[in-house]
């Protein structure tokens, strides 16, 4: 059997792992599989993929994206151990292969970038429409993915409950809550509701918008803040949660992480803070041991 027939609906992993993913996870994959791993594989019979030659594709893939070719490893290499499960390789081909390192979390906005972003976000809307703005401004105020604001739904908004909030049906991790701020409702009731999507596609409102925001690289610019990705304002929204003393387990959900480990990547942005509580700690001891 080759790999594309293990993978073809009616296949083994198609009919028993690809049934159980959830709709985000199955996209992912199909993508991976269509782009990357087919092209290089597909033909070939599954106890005949060489772990070198896999190792050397892995190569190409992350030569030409890094975070790519991490998400590709993530479809293959369990494919490959749910057919040494059912005896069709003796051993895993992908074993060889590492993980690209991931970049570290060291990008954030400043207070003062916050509030460029805003005025340039607002300058934006005036000249060009609210559509992207509206978007960019949501990923800061409720720390989302881009994917689940631009495909979000009007029935997954629910401004009326106690409190207001997202009910995400289908998120990286599955189905979350996304609580909302003031001013991200505001955002929120600006919004039209022609279409079963907060967002529509211009030329088709059966259809949510794409991710792609091509007003965000003159956006950044104009608030001066040209090496901020668009993920780095979830990156701003977990800091500051943690900067104004939002608990890490707290913060933890808010992101929808399913792993606290994961929310530990923003600690470090609390040194400056944790190093003045040592300072305040310290004076108020030694104001102590001169009193006795």
């Amino acid at each position: 059997m080759t790999l594309a027939e293990f993978v073809a609906p009616g296949g083994p992993w198609h009919s028993s792992r690809r049934a159980r993913m959830k709709p985000s996870s199955r996209r992912t994959a199909d993508h991976a599989l269509a782009r990357d791993i087919l092209p290089a594989f597909g033909d070939v019979e599954l106890a005949a993929i060489d772990p070198a030659a896999v190792l050397a594709w892995h190569d190409r893939v992350a030569a030409r994206a890094p975070h790519g070719a991490t998400r590709t490893l993530d479809v293959i290499r369990p494919i490959c151990r749910y057919a040494m499960q059912l005896g069709l390789l003796a051993s895993d081909p992908t074993r060889r292969v590492r993980r690209v390192p991931s970049r570290k979390v060291t990008r954030y906005l400043s207070r003062a970038e916050v509030a460029r972003l805003h005025d340039a976000l607002d300058a934006y809307r005036g000249r060009h429409g609210n559509d992207q703005a509206d978007v960019i401004r949501l990923l800061l105020l409720t720390g989302c993915r881009l994917g689940e604001i631009a495909a979000l739904r009007w029935d997954e908004v629910e401004l009326d409950c106690d409190p207001p909030c997202l009910r995400l049906a289908d998120s990286k991790t599955g189905p979350r809550t996304v609580w909302l701020g003031a001013e991200a409702i505001a955002v929120l009731e600006t919004r039209p509701h022609g279409s079963a999507w907060v967002f529509p596609d211009r030329r088709d409102a059966r259809r949510h918008r794409p991710k792609d925001l091509c007003a965000w690289t003159r956006i950044r610019a104009e608030a001066g803040i040209d090496d901020c990705r668009i993920h780095d304002l979830r990156h701003t929204y977990a800091s500051h949660a943690l900067m104004a003393g939002v608990p890490l387990p707290v913060v933890s959900r808010l992101l929808g992480h399913s792993d606290i480990r994961m929310t530990m990547r923003y600690a470090h942005v609390c040194d400056s803070e944790t190093q003045a509580a040592a300072d305040r700690i310290g004076a108020a001891l030694g104001a102590v041991v001169e009193r006795a």
